[in-house]
């Protein structure tokens, strides 16, 4: 497994299933372990639900630590070379900083969060496998907000996305994984004719 890893797809796409089935690959080898980090807040019954049936369905002997806000604190403090961190998802902790059920968005705490996750990435012991939503396919959103959202997890996968050395789009729960092309390195390894 590289490094780092982004899966990204749409709802019911299966990434939190391949991020798990790649852990498992993780935890098979001797003395490794696996960290879920949930994102995830219980705000209403349905939600509540959803965060029950990824409890139940999590595989036997996983840690799980919540950490809807503080991210970079929970990666840092779980972080070991033998230890696989599973951060599900980046979708609801942006969600969390910038449509919080109570109160206003905090604009430049999410900020220095998202730029203390990129300053921390490339220093980190653990490898991480990210789950997040690919949410800019659909109808454009009529809201400001909703857009302004939109276009906000957009440049958080792309952020994340460099720091990883691999990206899975899940489609129909099918995994289509690439290695990550450095765009803005014109020595970086790039995609063979055909494979774009």
């Amino acid at each position: 497994m590289s490094a780092h890893h982004l899966i990204v797809g749409g709802q019911r796409s299966g990434k939190s299933r391949h991020a798990e089935r790649l852990a498992l690959r993780w935890a098979r080898s001797p003395g490794h372990q696996v960290t879920v980090i949930a994102t995830a807040q219980a705000h209403d019954d349905e939600m509540r639900e959803r965060i029950a049936r990824h409890r139940a369905d999590r595989p036997a002997g996983f840690d799980t630590v919540e950490a809807p806000l503080r991210l970079c604190d929970a990666l840092r403090a779980q972080s070991s070379p033998r230890r696989l961190l599973v951060v599900d998802c980046l979708t609801l902790w942006l969600t969390n900083w910038l449509m919080p059920m109570d109160g206003a968005p905090r604009l430049d705490d999410w900020r220095a969060e998202c730029a203390g996750l990129q300053r921390l990435l490339p220093q980190l012991a653990s490898p991480v496998v990210f789950v997040s939503n690919e949410v800019g396919w659909g109808v454009m959103p009529m809201g400001r907000e909703v857009r302004a959202y939109v276009d906000e997890l957009g440049r958080l996968n792309q952020l994340v996305a460099r720091q990883c050395g691999e990206l899975t789009l899940m489609v129909a729960g099918q995994p289509w994984t690439r290695p990550v092309i450095d765009v803005e390195n014109p020595h970086s390894p790039q995609p063979l004719e055909g494979d774009q």
